[in-house]
């Protein structure tokens, strides 16, 4: 898939976590994981995190292949002065759709879609092995505070967040 192609064909849809698609991409990411840092993502996740009203989570498709995830779950992280906070999960493009913008899409997805439920700002966590993501953040209007969950003191780790606007 070349950057030139449009993204016409491109739809996301709620699933369950456990869905055969998104536990294929999920095993996926995680194999990503281990080759950028030795091991699979260890922070802890229940299903039941991402089934409303905990959370969410997606599948994007392209021309009806499923090619991206995202996610997101009710967190007990204060960030940016607001409570009522998300984590993202598990946002992932499969290599032969990167560099379309599909990350992009997916992350608006999951920013609208938790401040229709509620959420006030969202919380993530990546990795400094994963700069194309660090710069997604970024560009998108997150901002760096300091460690929480799993990795908190985890020096290859980077925590960010953002105010949802209110709609």
């Amino acid at each position: 898939m070349s950057a030139q192609q449009p993204v016409e064909a491109w739809e996301i849809r709620r699933v369950p976590f456990t869905d055969v698609a998104a536990q294929q991409l999920i095993a996926d990411v995680q194999a990503e994981y281990t080759e950028r840092y030795g091991s699979p993502d260890e922070s802890p996740v229940d299903p039941g995190d991402f089934e409303l009203p905990a959370g969410s989570f997606y599948v994007g498709r392209l021309d009806g292949v499923p090619v991206a995830t995202g996610a997101w779950r009710r967190s007990s992280v204060s960030a940016l002065g607001a409570g009522n906070s998300v984590e993202i999960k598990r946002m992932y493009v499969a290599p032969a759709a990167r560099r379309r913008g599909l990350s992009r899409l997916m992350l608006a997805h999951l920013e609208e879609s938790a401040g229709a439920a509620g959420a006030e700002v969202m919380v993530l966590e990546t990795g400094i092995r994963q700069p194309e993501a660090i710069a997604l953040y970024l560009a998108s209007g997150y901002t760096e505070v300091p460690g929480f969950g799993h990795y908190s003191d985890s020096p290859l780790s980077r925590c960010f967040a953002k105010l949802l606007s209110r709609t």
